[in-house]
């Protein structure tokens, strides 16, 4: 049975998950409307990815007796400066996430809740690989600066990298 502060802190972390996707949904909209279908693509796949994020932890939270609980969200930003400005704001948000994360697990030991902090590892790991593939990105956009050309290349590496299959992960 999941205690209570657990299961509230859980809860939390289900919207912060849920807002996560929403809001790189509202990045891949910006970017399909702005001439970056690739970006908007990969966006897209963030967005779905972090809906499955929440949902393992809707199931996480009702299979351990607990009740999982949708709370109302804030509108995620529409508008951007550039595909630049998108990742950067996509970096920051990968590291709250992680700081959330963090702050997730350190309650689950806390109340020694050691499955809980067992199946939290999954999302430790997840999001150190997050944080690198968007680190990774930015690098490469901070490199070509607004060239345009590099612009498009750009762009088209994020559309493969949307269409690349995804790799299975140990769960």
């Amino acid at each position: 049975m999941i205690k209570k502060t657990v299961e509230s802190a859980m809860n939390e972390q289900i919207k912060r998950e849920e807002f996560s996707s929403r809001l790189y949904l509202s990045m891949a909209i910006w970017c399909e409307v702005n001439g970056y279908p690739g970006a908007a693509s990969f966006l897209f796949r963030q967005a779905d990815e972090e809906r499955m994020h929440q949902l393992k932890l809707v199931h996480y939270v009702n299979d351990r007796g607990g009740k999982a609980v949708l709370m109302a969200l804030t509108a995620p930003e529409t508008h951007f400066d550039s595909l630049s400005h998108v990742f950067k704001q996509v970096m920051e948000h990968e590291q709250y996430i992680t700081a959330s994360i963090n702050d997730l697990f350190e309650v689950a030991m806390n109340e020694k809740d050691y499955t809980t902090g067992n199946f939290l590892q999954w999302y430790i790991n997840e999001q150190i690989e997050e944080e690198k593939t968007m680190s990774t990105i930015l690098d490469k956009i901070n490199l070509i600066g607004n060239e345009h050309g590099g612009l498009f290349h750009i762009d088209k590496e994020l559309g493969l990298m949307a269409a690349a299959p995804v790799e299975a992960k140990a769960e």
